[in-house]
């Protein structure tokens, strides 16, 4: 019985990873360090044509990072600012009490969850308003919201999952980029 049960699990767990496809092409993971740098130097910071969500941004930003690294009170202060900042802002009440409730979410896995219908919001937002310079990306991770798969906004092409954290870092794709419209 426990030859069999033991490929069974391998199996699971192959097409568990297989899943999850990161969005970098393997030549970009041979890049050196040096190419890296250079590419990060050269880098236009993403900046939004509405202050106020341009504001907003760098908190959202704060919040998908803490996700990502698993820190539920750096979410929960992320959250909360984001929280403040829309109190001046038109159209913004979904995106307030989505904030809210991962403000008060008692477990990073609650606030994961409740981070698909901020980023929803938000990239809602932004794409009415869009960018003066730099380019966003919006990632999709397939598995998240009980393989619903989710969204989120990052302002690199490189894939950091904030629904699941380091155990599935590299899970999603890009599926779209947005940066200021042609004059």
């Amino acid at each position: 019985m426990k030859t069999i049960i033991s490929p069974l699990i391998m199996t699971g767990l192959a097409l568990l990873l297989s899943a999850c496809n990161s969005s970098t092409p393997p030549a970009k993971k041979q890049q050196s360090s040096k190419d890296s740098l250079q590419v990060h130097a050269t880098k236009i910071n993403p900046h939004l044509k509405d202050d106020q969500l341009n504001a907003l941004y760098q908190q959202y930003s704060h919040l998908t990072t803490a996700l990502t690294d698993g820190n539920l009170s750096e979410a929960k202060i992320a959250a909360l600012a984001i929280e403040a900042g829309t109190e001046k802002m038109k159209h913004s009440r979904t995106l307030a009490s989505s904030a809210s409730k991962i403000a008060a979410a008692t477990d990073i896995e609650s606030q994961r969850q409740l981070f698909a219908t901020l980023s929803n919001d938000f990239i809602g937002l932004l794409k009415k308003t869009g960018l003066d310079r730099g380019q966003l990306y919006i990632a999709h991770c397939p598995m998240a919201m009980n393989d619903q798969g989710a969204l989120w906004l990052s302002n690199t092409p490189e894939i950091r999952n904030p629904y699941f954290g380091e155990s599935m870092l590299n899970c999603g794709t890009i599926e779209e980029t947005l940066g200021p419209a042609l004059k």
